[in-house]
């Protein structure tokens, strides 16, 4: 044997090793494909994700809020409004376990009771009963805390919406079934709001209409009827309200007016400028003083990006976007369609209505005075917010592989903690007879989805004989 074929033998073993060694990125890729795979995944990414979020809020709330915290005259100090939010922020979190811990079947039933009630909030808001302030009436004063109906209405209606659709689904291919009740209802809603007046709720339950015909399956021309009718509707109420059209004015031309209708847009920039890439620092932001009004609710975001600069708004928009991939996660992987049409459309809710602070703190959409949601200092804004969270988080416990894991395994670590009981499986309702509805094309929002989630199922209900493919494929 020759001394190059000796080293060619020497070397074939070191080869293969290296075939076989994984890069990092490689193998920290292959270990979160891994753990994304667990049956709980989604519960914890829930969990963690909102605890990240309203952690990030209480700590910029107590930076933001400090300056317009002090009054003389009622003798507040610079926590006042801190710990306002604080307490939001604890009731929150037990709203948070009642709706984790509330079975989801309980919930859809009181949907059309809640649905009513909120329209009853919203005709009496506009009574004496109401509060007023800043131009509008769209406030209840319970004990010093301010109540919107308008944030109650959205969870009650997104949950309603679907529960009616998903009763309807074999008659959804007529138009009149998709658009009754839902759309008039919701155009009743939009009438109540608009009269506080309030556009920026009316836009969130825009989007929660929009969201649930998504995800039920709608015809796309049926999207293109509602945009332009959304479209058309904006310009005449902005025509129709002076206030309205000067901050429409002041978007389009933001330098015109830098110190009526386009000023808080304008120190927005300052702020996220002034930041840079790491920030000043934690409560070094000069924003607070009194330059930005409403800092600490609408445009909190300036404030991150001044005090944690571009690396932490690019945290805090990382945490929503893996918000709305968990949610849809959620949604496609759950059998019950009821269930996935809901997290569907709570997730673009949610995710949107970050979108939309965003946007016009960045400058990219007219100011509108939406809040950031878990981030922003508020009272009913945390509330829904945590109460849509923890029903993403009870829907993430009824994927199947969470449920079959959950009542065979036990409920782990956090179901003991939280005192959760297990889910129920799911279980489809007869079919009916000459519903006239073809096949259906998945039970929304995903065929796919389904198809991926049903194949555990069928898995285990027809064991794979031994020595077959699918055994191989394993």
């Amino acid at each position: 044997m020759t001394v190059v074929e000796d080293k060619e033998q020497d070397s074939a073993p070191r080869r293969r090793d290296r075939g076989h060694r994984q890069s990092p990125a490689r193998a920290t890729f292959t270990a979160l494909t891994a753990w994304l795979s667990r049956p709980l995944a989604d519960f914890h990414l829930v969990l963690a994700l909102t605890g990240l979020l309203t952690s990030i809020g209480i700590v910029m709330v107590l930076s933001a809020s400090s300056v317009a915290s002090v009054d003389p005259d009622t003798g507040s100090g610079v926590y006042a409004l801190f710990k306002k939010h604080l307490i939001f922020v604890l009731t929150g979190s037990v709203v948070f376990w009642v709706a984790l811990r509330m079975p989801l079947k309980r919930t859809r039933a009181l949907s059309s009771m809640a649905v009513v009630v909120c329209l009853a909030m919203l005709a009496l808001v506009l009574t004496p009963l109401g509060s007023a302030g800043g131009g509008a009436q769209r406030w209840f004063v319970v004990g010093g805390f301010s109540v919107q109906p308008v944030e109650f209405t959205k969870v009650a209606f997104a949950l309603w919406g679907a529960h009616v659709l998903v009763t309807k689904y074999h008659v959804l291919h007529q138009w009149r079934h998709l658009m009754v009740p839902v759309v008039p209802v919701a155009l009743l809603m939009f009438a109540l709001v608009m009269a506080q007046p309030n556009l920026s709720g009316t836009i969130t339950l825009g989007v929660v209409l929009l969201s649930l015909l998504w995800f039920a399956g709608a015809p796309k021309r049926l999207f293109a009827v509602i945009l332009a009718g959304g479209v058309a509707g904006a310009v005449v109420l902005a025509l129709t309200a002076s206030y309205r059209m000067s901050r429409v004015m002041s978007f389009l031309s933001p330098g015109s007016d830098t110190s009526g209708a386009a000023y808080q847009a304008t120190q927005a920039k300052y702020a996220l400028a002034d930041g840079g890439l790491f920030g000043k620092g934690l409560g070094q932001g000069p924003s607070k003083w009194s330059y930005l009004p409403n800092v600490q609710n609408d445009f909190i975001f300036a404030v991150i990006g001044e005090e944690l600069g571009f690396i932490g708004c690019i945290v805090v928009i990382g945490l929503f976007v893996g918000l709305a991939i968990v949610g849809l996660r959620i949604a496609m992987r759950n059998l019950d369609p009821w269930i996935r049409i809901t997290a569907g459309t709570l997730t673009v809710f949610t995710v949107s209505q970050a979108g939309i602070n965003i946007g016009y703190v960045v400058g990219l959409l007219p100011v509108t005075g939406v809040t950031l949601p878990l981030i922003s200092a508020g009272g009913t804004s945390i509330w829904v917010t945590m109460f849509l969270m923890g029903l993403l988080a009870n829907a993430a416990r009824h994927e199947p592989e969470s449920v079959a894991a959950l009542r065979s395994q036990g409920p782990g670590k956090f179901g003991r903690l939280l005192r959760l009981p297990a889910p129920e499986v799911y279980r489809p309702p007869a079919r009916r007879r000459g519903s006239g509805r073809p096949a259906p094309r998945g039970d929304r929002p995903s065929g796919r989805g389904a198809r991926s989630a049903q194949a555990p199922e069928r898995r285990r209900s027809t064991p794979a004989r031994r020595g077959s493919s699918v055994r191989r494929g394993t």
